[in-house]
């Protein structure tokens, strides 16, 4: 199954410009009103696409409401998982909508869900959104100056905006074309009609940005609060082919994640949210939980186990720090002990113990009191009788 992206508005849903295009999964219960706004409604959607496409990526605006990414990421740590990303789009409601459509096309091809959720930052800088205005008295999105802020207050005023990549600002004046940064590249125009005719969007600027489709659509209701006035149509283009996209993200270089192990292109991981590490510190992933015995370092048995003995004499005690340095590791393999040290007890395979073998000692000297030593003796029995040291032929 593909990567499932999902939106938090049916408004962010394009329609697929093919039938290879999986659809885009809307969460119901992110929608303002009554059938929304219940963390068990988003756990249940969300755990469901989880089991059912193995990764999830959430496209939503930030400029959503507090409430709703608060709720987002809620569920994403309840759920405790972390194959769902967040990615949050700082880009206009329609440019928003046509992004999420980009990333269901790359769903199909052969990217890692890392990759994908990465591609997001990068398929953004090459979208071009913004949208003609009756007034930008209220537009906070894209600096304005003062000359234009006093003149959007004169009666038929009309200005053309361009958000992202760079932002632009520029008075219209009759119908030629507006001025406006094109792309470089060939493009699809998605159009969205408001209060104000598209006939400026989809004739002079579609001529002057070299379009090869344009598409209309209906306007998002959130674009009204996006740009400050509901006098407006909005415009988005970008990339319209699918194998040129899928060369531009194969074309960046993919590092591994060393906190969650996934792959990504740019500088952050879009599940785990971890930095990518300065270039000297790249492919050092974190130490194993269990280390290698230091015998072992360098393909050898393990040590005499010397410091799990008995005290040792003075020359023994200095001799062990030798045991723990690597350099001197070789003349512990010739099996010589240092004067007066204890001998090492025997495992049970025949080699030096280790574990709680290491901890018995191999022989342990009766105390003069206890008398000789009969192992096994009865007190009911009578003693055997003594050998003789010469015994007969």
């Amino acid at each position: 199954m593909p990567t499932a992206v999902a939106v938090t508005s049916p408004e962010l849903v394009l329609p697929s410009p093919d039938r290879h295009t999986p659809p885009a999964a809307i969460l119901q219960s992110a929608e303002p009103g009554e059938r929304g706004g219940s963390l068990d409604r988003t756990l249940a959607e969300i755990h469901t696409l989880v089991e059912q496409h193995g990764h999830v990526l959430v496209v939503h605006p930030a400029a959503a409401p507090p409430a709703l990414v608060h709720r987002l990421h809620a569920a994403r740590a309840a759920l405790e998982t972390d194959r769902l990303a967040l990615v949050g789009v700082d880009l206009p409601p329609l440019g928003t909508a046509l992004l999420a459509l980009q990333l269901r096309q790359l769903s199909i091809c052969d990217f890692s869900p890392g990759v994908l959720a990465s591609a997001a930052r990068l398929l953004a800088h090459y979208l071009h959104a913004g949208a003609v205005l009756g007034s930008v008295a209220r537009l906070d999105q894209v600096p304005v100056g003062l000359k234009a802020h006093a003149k959007s207050w004169l009666p038929g005023s009309q200005f053309a905006v361009l958000a992202r990549p760079e932002p632009q600002l520029v008075r219209l004046s009759g119908d030629q074309d507006p001025g406006l940064k094109a792309p470089g590249f060939p493009t699809r125009l998605v159009v969205a009609e408001g209060g104000l005719p598209a006939e400026r969007v989809t004739g002079a600027l579609a001529r002057a940005w070299h379009v090869r489709e344009v598409t209309p659509t209906k306007l998002p209701a959130a674009s009204a609060d996006w740009w400050g006035t509901s006098k407006l149509t909005e415009f988005a283009a970008a990339i319209p082919d699918i194998s040129v996209l899928y060369q531009l993200v194969s074309s960046v270089r993919r590092e591994e994640c060393h906190w969650c192990g996934l792959e990504l292109i740019g500088d952050r991981c879009a599940f785990c949210a971890a930095p990518l590490p300065p270039p000297g510190e790249r492919g050092r992933r974190a130490l194993p939980a269990t280390r290698p015995a230091p015998g072992r370092l360098r393909g050898r048995e393990p040590a005499p186990a010397l410091a799990r003995t008995a005290p040792a004499p003075a020359a023994a005690g200095r001799a062990l720090p030798a045991a723990r340095d690597p350099r001197l590791a070789p003349a512990l393999d010739t099996g010589a002990a240092p004067p007066g040290a204890p001998q090492t007890p025997a495992g049970p395979t025949g080699g030096p113990a280790t574990g709680v073998h290491a901890l018995r000692p191999a022989q342990r000297e009766a105390p003069a009191d206890w008398g000789p030593h009969r192992p096994y003796e009865d007190p009911h029995q009578p003693p055997p009788p003594p050998r003789s040291r010469n015994p007969r032929p």
